[in-house]
């Protein structure tokens, strides 16, 4: 019996230094929301390199090592990460590069909903080491997430008609098959664009489609000034309803569970005053 139970204690011993090893302990982030979601956890001393689009604390240190693109390969190497994490805009060359240097690399889709971001972040917590966090972390947003749909009131008529507004020139609209997309419909609404491929979309489709409601998240151009030219439109019913906003671009744009939880908030605080 004796002996049965220091096996057992020597195997566990050995499982949990095999897990260890696995374990990244260097990390390198390609994209700012792989970033948020690693400072949520708590693993940001585990980061060594980031994009210049990701936000970081001076006081950690973290080397930037290009974009979301383009990626200085020099200086990523030079920091020996075990482990370099990438989404959608991470080129295929920045991939081939990496595999060629024999630097191990996850690339995540990007998430078509709140599901897929929970999800993606509990696969990030699991390369971390940090499941338990990350599945704790996405149990309370979900659970957050519950909160704020029961404060959606009952519709009594047709759901409002939404347009999200990601950029100016050209004109680019939130499209189907998007976490984005995934806003609209959590808050009860209907995306005005889903006959949109591309996300192109003009200014007299929008007026012709006459959204109930526009959110603005234009990144790096004045929000006021945007709000100003949809307001000139006397007939549209957004702008009659003054109900035309904006949304923090950091937190909108990012699939991340914490930012698309307080995205809903938001949206929900502007649509309903709840």
């Amino acid at each position: 019996m004796k002996i049965k139970y220091i096996i057992s204690i020597v195997l566990s011993i050995l499982f949990t230094a095999i897990i260890n090893a696995q374990q990244a302990k260097r990390v390198v982030s390609l994209a700012p929301s792989i970033t948020k979601n690693i400072y949520s956890m708590g693993a940001q001393k585990k980061l060594v390199g980031c994009t210049n689009y990701c936000k970081t604390k001076k006081s950690d240190k973290v080397k930037v090592i290009g974009n979301a693109v383009q990626v200085n390969m020099e200086q990523l190497y030079s920091l020996k990460p075990d482990l370099v994490l990438a989404m959608g805009l991470t080129s295929a060359e920045t991939l081939a590069m990496l595999k060629k240097l024999g630097i191990k690399y996850v690339k995540f889709e990007t998430p078509k909903n709140f599901d897929e971001i929970c999800q993606q972040y509990i696969e990030t917590g699991k390369l971390l080491g940090l499941e338990n966090q990350a599945r704790k972390d996405v149990s309370r947003e979900k659970a957050k997430l519950d909160s704020l749909k029961s404060r959606i009131p009952k519709l009594k008529r047709k759901s409002p008609f939404i347009f999200i507004e990601l950029g100016i020139k050209p004109l680019f609209a939130v499209i189907p098959n998007t976490f984005m997309h995934d806003y609209i419909v959590t808050v009860g609404g209907v995306n005005i664009a889903t006959d949109v491929s591309s996300g192109i979309i003009s200014r007299e489709s929008v007026l012709m489609k006459n959204p109930d409601i526009i959110f603005i998240t234009t990144m790096g151009t004045p929000d006021d000034e945007e709000i100003k030219v949809w307001k000139s439109y006397k007939q549209l019913n957004a702008a009659e309803k003054n109900q035309i906003f904006t949304l923090d671009s950091d937190m909108a744009c990012s699939p991340c569970p914490e930012s698309y939880t307080a995205t809903i908030n938001r949206m929900i605080c502007l649509m309903y005053g709840k």
